[in-house]
């Protein structure tokens, strides 16, 4: 579910990315007047701010951004620790179940079986799919946003940062870009069971793939905006494993011989 969501997520965002959607750069249309101008807006007050300097200035709104979307990541792996204690509950009588669907020869008893599962979920608010992506679907709007207010913004064109043209493509920042979000997704794999890390693998490259197309398709400014993000979530992530993610299997496994140990003596 989470990867076909991703996918889907990945597709919009070139679409829409991609298409020079008329309305981004419009006044009066209502995703110009509520996404594209505020963040425009942004981009010159903070310009001014740091003496014109705009690539301090997506710096500074990259960080607004994900400091504005921590509480919602650090709720959803409040979230997510909930359902993998639940599913450990459930996990035992839902296998069972699962194994009678397969089995059912037929609709009936297969539906009954389906009424069965749903009623499990049902008796432990488990909900399988609230296990969502909300955050990244968030993004989505926010990067459009953000790439078209970096268009109709005349500054960002004439100005450099370091040692790239914000309104230009810069191969070295794209790579950084991939490089900090390949680097956030192992720091996401931590803990997890080697079964599922091996689930997982081809989004490693899937996510980072992706963001280097995309630095490569559009403005440096935009790669800047990527290349800050991924350094953050790299911190938001180790802080989110840290507090909500799974108990290593190694540790439990290690204290229970300690505590066999103890008994003995």
């Amino acid at each position: 579910m989470r990867k076909k969501l991703l996918l889907l997520t990945t597709l919009l965002f070139g679409v829409f990315l991609m298409s020079g959607c008329a309305s981004a750069e419009t006044e009066g249309a209502f995703f110009h007047d509520y996404f594209v101008y505020p963040f425009s807006y942004l981009i010159r007050t903070l310009g001014d701010f740091f003496n014109d300097n705009y690539g301090l200035a997506i710096i500074g709104i990259t960080l607004i951004v994900r400091f504005a979307l921590l509480p919602l990541a650090i709720r959803m792996a409040a979230k997510q620790k909930v359902m993998r204690e639940k599913m450990e509950i459930i996990k035992p009588e839902m296998e069972a179940i699962q194994k009678r669907i397969k089995a059912a020869k037929t609709k009936e008893d297969q539906m009954k079986a389906q009424q069965e599962m749903m009623q499990l979920y049902s008796k432990h608010n488990f909900n399988p799919f609230s296990i969502g992506c909300l955050p990244a679907l968030i993004q989505i709007p926010i990067w459009m946003g953000l790439y078209y207010a970096i268009r109709i913004t005349p500054e960002i064109a004439d100005h450099s940062f370091l040692w790239f043209n914000l309104g230009e493509t810069d191969l070295v920042l794209a790579s950084i870009a991939a490089v900090a979000y390949y680097f956030q997704f192992k720091v996401s794999m931590f803990n997890m069971p080697p079964e599922q890390q091996q689930q997982m693998k081809i989004m490693a490259l899937f996510s980072p793939v992706m963001i280097l197309v995309a630095s490569l398709s559009t403005a440096s400014a935009l790669a800047l905006y990527w290349v800050v993000s991924g350094i953050f979530l790299i911190g938001q992530t180790y802080l989110t494993k840290k507090l909500y993610g799974p108990e290593p299997k190694v540790a439990t496994a290690s204290s229970g011989q300690k505590g066999s140990t103890s008994k003995k003596k």
